[in-house]
């Protein structure tokens, strides 16, 4: 049934809330009213009651609904919008979207003008199936009202509580230094730190906890109760080992490792040792640690507990090609020498546990601006995660504080649909958003980003997360190729300066592997050159360039004929000390 909202800019319907709402009923109440005024160019009305209206309320706690899910009816000449805690918020916006409202980013919003408003026969119940969502692109860890309408609920946003609340992470993964530092130990205890090569390691965060020895799990449960009591409203805390290649050599964890077939095994009873001792005093916390590097495999014989979440990790990978479908040779080497690829280990930890989260990688960190040819491969990858039992998904990506480029308000906008529905229509989400954030120029956009991958798919070209851009994908008859789009865009937007900026900002990305492999490959650095693109990359109001360094090292690392600013810093592990390990 079709009824009217709005006529002749006059409101014909109230929105309705309970007569004392809770603050996301609130929230969700004057987000709906601000719209639809901006839309009718009305004014609509909040009341508390009425036969009559567009009804916004949670949903009782018996309608399987959760935090995050909704349900938008329309009956009678009205509206019921009702959700969980988070829900009812993303009803609205739900409900917006039907009516040709689009959130690109924090900045671009499409509003359609309709002074003659007919509210759409429209009815849907919705319940994301990963129950945690979370990204760390600049737009929305910045603009948390924004990540609201983008439904992430993770810890990267930081959402406030009358927006709906995030599900709060404390000491957000690598946090072995937080329970015990070498600082604090290394001096009194060396024996609580990990063994290599006979003797203890005390590198700081760069080495490991002796997970057999119990004085280590005594300090560390200690650590954890304390953290958790400073911050009660943590919803999940993270035990996981620090971002090192190699566990505890010494005799009984390797003993322990070969009994469990992985050391996955022996970082999974201490975690489970440390849940089990907690969980009276905090029923609501999940215990988080990692599958990462060489705790990746499955055990043979130690299974998470029901308050322990284990995140699996990709970095190995290549993506350029979906998990299910790369050929890539990369995959994790296995103490005894064999390998084994993550969409295998996926599937272990998908029938062996049902809280697996995954932490995926959507970036070249190495050089954030390179053009990195996920596209094709992000809804493959996220709908492999859903058919393996997965429940939260983060995609790390750039996290430079002034964002980046290589279409990145792109990416997050695609990555926040297919974490709420692995199986919506990517195609329609890319068009629309191309078309209206780029405008004429959007249909070289998409052509840009086809003939990206193409040439990934045609070539068999794998890219790893922090690959240097010396392969195939970067060669200069390509960058002409791609630049050749580009003045395609830009020439479509000559009479739209905002559009045009929003081009000439996506070009840095050919004009950064220009230039870097320029300088690497054939030692040609021109100085103009040089200048020009870090002058115009701070004008766009950007900052790194890598994850790990400022935009100043960077620059410095291009004039030392560095590949990385890393380079100049001593605490990076460096080849032979990796070899040592």
């Amino acid at each position: 049934m079709s009824f009217m909202l709005a006529q002749n800019r006059k409101a014909l319907l109230p929105i309705i809330t309970p007569p004392q709402p809770t603050p996301q009923e609130k929230y969700a109440s004057t987000e709906l009213r601000y719209y639809l005024d901006l839309i009718t160019s009305a004014v609509f009305e909040i009341a508390t009651d009425g036969e009559k209206g567009i009804f916004i309320r949670h949903a009782d706690e018996n309608a399987g609904l959760g935090e995050d899910g909704f349900e938008v009816k329309t009956y009678e000449r009205s509206v019921l919008i009702q959700g969980g805690k988070r829900g009812v918020i993303y009803g609205v916006y739900e409900y917006l979207e039907q009516l040709g409202c689009r959130f690109f980013t924090s900045t671009c919003e499409k509003v359609p003008a309709v002074p003659d408003l007919l509210a759409p026969d429209f009815n849907t119940r919705q319940v994301p199936v990963f129950e945690h969502r979370d990204h760390n692109y600049y737009d929305l860890s910045q603009h948390g009202r924004f990540a609201v309408k983008m439904r992430l609920n993770g810890n990267s946003p930081r959402i406030k509580e009358q927006f709906g609340g995030h599900q709060q992470y404390t000491w957000f993964v690598h946090t072995f230094d937080k329970l015990l530092s070498t600082e604090e130990y290394g001096k009194s205890h060396p024996e609580y730190f990990a063994m290599y090569n006979g003797v203890r390691s005390l590198r700081d965060n760069r080495t490991q906890l002796c997970l057999t020895n119990p004085d280590v799990l005594k300090i560390a449960t200690e650590k954890v109760r304390a953290a958790l009591r400073e911050h009660p409203e943590t919803r999940i805390i993270s035990i996981s080992q620090n971002d090192h290649i190699l566990g505890c050599q010494c005799e009984k964890c390797l003993a322990m490792d070969k009994e469990e077939g992985s050391p996955a095994g022996t970082l999974l009873r201490f975690v489970n040792a440390i849940a089990e001792e907690l969980e009276k005093e905090f029923p609501h916390v999940v215990f988080d640690t990692l599958a990462y590097n060489y705790t990746r495999p499955v055990p043979h014989i130690t299974k998470p507990r029901h308050n322990v979440c284990v995140r699996l990790c990709s970095i190995e990978c290549c993506f350029a090609h979906s998990f299910e479908e790369c050929d890539d040779d990369r995959g994790l080497i296995l103490p005894d020498g064999t390998k084994t690829s993550f969409i295998n280990d996926l599937r272990n930890w998908g029938n062996y546990h049902d809280r697996l989260y995954i932490w995926d990688y959507t970036t070249c960190f190495a050089h954030y601006p390179a053009p990195h040819p996920n596209w094709r491969v992000l809804q493959k990858n996220m709908q492999s995660f859903h058919r393996n039992h997965v429940k939260g998904v983060f995609e790390q990506a750039n996290g430079a504080q002034r964002g980046g480029v290589d279409f990145n308000e792109l990416r997050a906008y695609v990555i926040c649909k297919l974490l709420w529905d692995p199986y919506c229509d990517v195609e329609k989400h890319i068009r629309e958003f191309t078309d209206y954030y780029y405008g004429a120029a959007g249909v070289y956009v998409r052509k840009y980003l086809d003939a990206l991958c193409d040439k990934a798919d045609r070539e068999n070209i794998h890219v790893g997360f922090n690959d240097q851009p010396v392969s195939q994908l970067f060669e200069e008859s390509f960058l002409d190729e791609l630049d050749a789009i580009m003045d395609q865009a830009q020439n479509a937007v000559q009479g739209d300066p905002l559009c045009l900026w929003r081009i000439g900002k996506s070009r840095l990305s050919v004009r950064w592997v220009r230039m870097k492999r320029a300088a690497m490959l054939r030692n040609e650095l021109d100085p103009e050159t040089v200048t020009r693109f870090f002058t115009d990359w701070k004008a766009y109001g950007l900052s790194r360039i890598d994850e790990w360094v400022s935009m100043e090292t960077t620059h410095r690392a291009l004039l030392s004929n560095l590949w990385r600013g890393t380079e100049f810093y001593d605490h990076w592990v460096n080849d032979e000390e990796r070899e040592e390990f």
